[in-house]
């Protein structure tokens, strides 16, 4: 997503990448995972967040990624919301593919909503950091090819999330049943 409005990336920001250019990376996985904080995220530490996509990332085979991960606002997912997917109101999660066709690799936008993952850790009664690693897990399986628009994909989807989840250290969220 090329937003024009975005804020320009806080000097703090965390990020990941390799050293080499993506094409000498192979056959070791090389990823660059940026995490932008648009919104005050005081109970999220970049680094699990960061650690969290990558072990999705290697878990799915992806060989090489660069993804932008933004922590936002429910004003500002809102807007998103609204002009990239015509629906009124803040959502949870958000991702855009980036990716040029026949480009190697992913090329993406993760953009979380600090405020409603608030409202979600209280309600399912675990860490804010726990609902925002979800979301930008679930962002990430989005832009890999995972679907939830029906019960089978979302089942599908939510037991790969507590798999992630539960070896990061987080637990499960869903409880899906591996089959």
């Amino acid at each position: 997503m090329q937003d024009d409005t975005s804020n320009p990336q806080d000097p703090g920001d965390d990020q990941r990448s390799c050293d080499a250019p993506a094409p000498s990376c192979h056959p070791e996985p090389c990823y660059q995972i940026e995490v932008s904080r648009r919104a005050p995220a005081g109970e999220v530490d970049d680094g699990r967040l960061l650690r969290a996509l990558e072990l999705a990332l290697r878990r799915q085979g992806c060989g090489r990624a660069r993804l932008e991960v933004a922590l936002v606002d429910d004003a500002e997912i809102a807007r998103l919301h609204e002009r990239y997917l015509r629906q009124a109101g803040p959502t949870d999660v958000l991702s855009f593919e980036l990716s040029e066709p026949g480009q190697e690799g992913l090329d993406g936008q993760v953009v979380v909503s600090v405020e409603t993952a608030r409202r979600e850790a209280r309600r399912r009664d675990h860490g804010v950091e726990a609902e925002v690693v979800l979301y930008g897990l679930h962002g990430t399986l989005h832009l890999l090819g995972y679907d939830d628009a029906t019960p089978d994909q979302a089942e599908r989807m939510h037991r790969m999330e507590d798999e992630l989840l539960t070896e990061l250290g987080f637990g499960a969220v869903y409880g899906v049943r591996s089959s």
